[in-house]
């Protein structure tokens, strides 16, 4: 089954998030838990949850992904980020509890100039502290381009904080292609040494989720700037081969390109029917 969505708004709820992937031939769909620049949460419709849990069962979504907010820093030099973050990251998995057994994507942190090295533990030591072993949603590390002081801007960094997470079972990874792509790995000429790479350092049994965006910048630009699938520097046929790859057919993939609900629609009808 080919699990594909697209970034959706969830100002109006569960069950209009649910029919607008519907409506643009999504089987998933991926939702900020709040402002994604922060703030407070919009309280949970408890009937608009039990409504959305039937349509999943009806409409065979078995898989959503939630985002955490963009300004929640877990490896900031500053304190206060940190509780913010620490405090926001907690009510978010309290909130998943609607929804059990989905997933959670995070931006790993930036180190703010500390190092790398401290960043890695400040993320890890806080996830420590966040994760409980009741909770039922995977939380994931999401790979990153590397501008500035970004945290998971390698393999080799996002491995690092999961060793040093307790609750190993309850951590995973998204991939961002555009993300990947920035950051130096070339999945669009070495796909398969990227991922053999990735099955080294990590484990490809920790990859639970794919960002499907192209790039407006090459390979090893470290900008971070999505663009339309097709349309940037990774291009069509590299997506097509992504989709359909051994190691990735079968995970969820989701659209974060600059698009509205119409130009999603498009980009999932022509990955559709790349899919073999």
């Amino acid at each position: 089954m080919f699990i594909i969505g697209a970034h959706l708004s969830a100002s109006k709820g569960y069950t209009a998030m649910l029919n607008q992937a519907v409506e643009i031939g999504a089987n998933t769909f991926q939702f900020f838990t709040r402002n994604p620049r922060g703030g407070k949460a919009k309280d949970i419709d408890e009937n608009d949850v039990s409504a959305f849990l039937s349509l999943m069962k009806e409409n065979g979504f078995n898989t959503i992904l939630a985002h955490a907010p963009y300004t929640l820093n877990l490896c900031s030099a500053n304190p206060d980020t940190r509780q913010f973050a620490i405090d926001t990251f907690k009510d978010d998995l309290m909130r998943m509890e609607y929804t059990p057994n989905q997933l959670y994507n995070f931006h790993p942190g930036s180190h703010t100039g500390q190092g790398a090295d401290v960043g890695i533990k400040l993320i890890s030591d806080a996830l420590n502290t966040i994760l409980t072993p009741n909770m039922t949603t995977t939380v994931l590390l999401e790979t990153m381009a590397g501008k500035g002081s970004e945290v998971g801007r390698s393999f080799e960094e996002l491995s690092e904080i999961i060793d040093r997470v307790e609750l190993k079972d309850k951590i995973g990874v998204c991939l961002d292609t555009c993300h990947v792509n920035d950051a130096g790995y070339d999945i669009v000429n070495n796909l398969d040494a990227v991922l053999d790479s990735f099955d080294k350092v990590i484990g490809l049994d920790r990859l639970k989720a794919i960002h499907l965006n192209d790039s407006k910048n090459p390979l090893a630009s470290h900008k971070d700037r999505h663009e339309k699938i097709g349309e940037g520097f990774i291009g069509v046929a590299a997506f097509e081969r992504i989709i359909n790859h051994p190691a990735l057919k079968d995970l969820p993939f989701f659209l974060e390109t600059p698009n509205e609900l119409d130009g999603w629609a498009k980009e999932i009808s022509l990955l559709k029917s790349f899919r073999k």
